[in-house]
């Protein structure tokens, strides 16, 4: 008996690869509106609980976080950014800035969450001022995701901010992704632009670099 082997080109590949994201982004904005309030409340602690225990989260001084966008019930770290001033540690937020057809992105340190805003892009970020933080400069940088694998791949909205950005900063930094355990997926599909992250944390699992922990 003859064996065909069959060959599906890059952009079929592809294709595919995108369908299965916008399938698993409906369905994942869709568990986080349909867990009621209280509950998603309890399980962000957990994070929060988890995240701030984590050994490169105690030593980081510097530390990127961002600004839960409300209406879609992300991860709201504000407790978070009260813990790292109180320490006196030094935190910052993702921004995007107009440049021609395109946008110049980064991490801007803020010194009181006042100073975000909407500034129509749809999230919150600093004043377009302030200095980007460089190579070198930062820790740590907190992810959010609609879905993560345990390789650290993540899936977000779609606009591939932090697949451009997080290769600014990382390494040194150490990239963490922050979400719900029901947001753990065991595989996503992985186009050469998608950058993984170093360790995920829900609330009850640790995973570094595909290696889950207690």
């Amino acid at each position: 008996m003859a064996t065909m082997a069959l060959k599906l080109d890059s952009q079929t590949v592809a294709a595919a690869g995108a369908r299965v994201k916008r399938h698993l982004r409906r369905r994942m904005q869709a568990l986080r509106k349909a867990l009621p309030p209280a509950a998603l409340q309890a399980r962000t602690e957990q994070v929060i609980a988890r995240l701030s225990a984590l050994p490169e989260f105690v030593r980081a001084d510097r530390v990127a976080l961002f600004r839960a966008i409300t209406r879609r019930l992300e991860l709201d770290l504000e407790p978070i950014d009260a813990l790292l001033r109180a320490r006196g540690s030094a935190v910052f937020y993702p921004y995007m800035i107009p440049s021609g057809d395109a946008y110049l992105t980064g991490f801007q340190r803020v010194m009181a969450l006042e100073e975000l805003a909407d500034r129509g892009r749809g999230f919150a970020e600093p004043p377009p001022t302030g200095t980007s933080a460089t190579r070198g400069e930062l820790d740590l940088v907190v992810v959010p995701a609609l879905a993560v694998a345990p390789s650290g791949h993540r899936l977000g909205y779609g606009a591939g901010w932090y697949d451009a950005t997080l290769p600014e900063v990382c390494p040194p930094a150490t990239s963490v992704v922050v979400a719900h355990d029901f947001q753990l997926v065991a595989e996503l599909p992985v186009a050469p632009s998608d950058v993984p992250c170093d360790i995920v944390v829900t609330e009850t699992r640790t995973i570094r670099a595909g290696v889950m922990s207690p």
